[in-house]
């Protein structure tokens, strides 16, 4: 593969200048991501080239624009909906409600 979901291997992209001290999550959110991540693998919902996949299916744009943890949210949402764990309905009317500050 040679996408730009691959930057790592890319050269011409500057240098890699990583954050002193970087703490392993910015945000509450990101803590729970990985949480979440981590029970749909255990629980089989997807194997590691399916969560891989997803990612590399991200529009380019919207990949680059986004963080680690907003790739991992993107392909944890598509292969839950995919297999038919959760319905793309049901995820948009709670980002809805997330948006209006309701839980």
């Amino acid at each position: 593969m040679n996408g730009i979901h691959d930057l790592g291997g890319m050269h011409g992209m500057g240098p890699v200048d990583p954050e002193p001290n970087e703490p392993v999550f910015h945000e509450v959110w990101e803590r729970r991501m990985f949480g979440v991540m981590m029970a749909t693998f255990a629980g089989g919902y997807y194997n590691v080239d399916e969560f891989r996949h997803g990612i590399e299916r991200m529009d380019p744009a919207e990949y680059l624009h986004s963080s680690y943890y907003e790739h991992w949210l993107h392909t944890v949402e598509a292969n839950l909906i995919e297999k038919g764990i959760i319905k793309r309905e049901d995820l948009e009317a709670k980002w809805a409600q997330v948006a209006k500050g309701a839980s």
